[in-house]
């Protein structure tokens, strides 16, 4: 059976693929958006989510030539552990974050770091798709509500429980390493799957453990902050 002039299973293939691959992007969206005011949330998901659609549609249509460029996933991977790092660390500042700017600050943090996770992401749907360019677009399109809801979920998950935020931000890190290992110009170093797991739990646990120390330091010089300004 096909439809659009591809095969049924195809496009199954895409859009399950798809929807796996989507549980980074909406706990990134999560995070980018959670401590913006809430008539400023939404638009930040749908804003964000409709640059990272379109970047990865840019992306599967260009897969080629991207994977050309040396070390791409390596740098990739390298920006997006600064990212998780920098998510965790400024959640510690939230209180004094100016609704103005955070709207698109969010937006531009959710769009660069979608871009860089959608490396792997395209990789694996271009994969499936054969090559099928309707499909990736296709199976994209259908995980977009997916996206949209588990990050609005996972904001009201990661207000109540904060140590979420923690958890989301070690998922990025472990998805940022995972890119560095996989980058075909070292990937001899990372042949040893010991290495390589090696490599990802460290990095992992540099980024949740010192984001973590950083952002309590700043979140007590806030506090300290506030109290002599009240007392004043």
């Amino acid at each position: 059976m096909e439809i659009f002039g591809m095969s049924l299973g195809v496009l199954l293939n895409v859009i399950f693929i798809d929807l796996l691959l989507s549980g980074d992007n909406a706990i990134l969206i999560a995070l980018a958006a959670k401590n913006l005011p809430e008539d400023q949330k939404k638009k930040a998901i749908l804003f964000g989510t409709a640059g990272a659609i379109g970047l990865r549609v840019v992306f599967a249509a260009v897969i080629v030539f991207l994977l050309k460029i040396p070390l791409i996933y390596a740098m990739g991977g390298l920006m997006l552990l600064w990212i998780a790092f920098k998510l965790l660390v400024d959640d510690a500042g939230h209180g004094e974050v100016k609704s103005g700017a955070t709207l698109w600050g969010a937006v531009k943090t959710i769009i660069i770091a979608d871009a860089l996770m959608s490396l792997d992401n395209v990789l694996a749907i271009a994969g499936v798709a054969h090559g099928s360019l309707t499909a990736i677009i296709i199976g994209i399109l259908i995980s977009i509500p997916i996206i949209v809801w588990g990050s609005s979920y996972l904001m009201k998950v990661m207000n109540r429980f904060p140590i979420i935020t923690t958890i989301g931000s070690g998922i990025l890190a472990w998805t940022a390493a995972g890119m560095i290992t996989h980058d075909h110009m070292i990937g001899d170093i990372f042949e040893n799957n010991v290495i390589a797991l090696i490599f990802k739990i460290a990095m992992t646990a540099i980024v949740v453990i010192g984001g973590t120390i950083i952002a309590k330091r700043k979140a007590q010089k806030h506090q300290v902050a506030n109290s002599q300004n009240q007392t004043a």
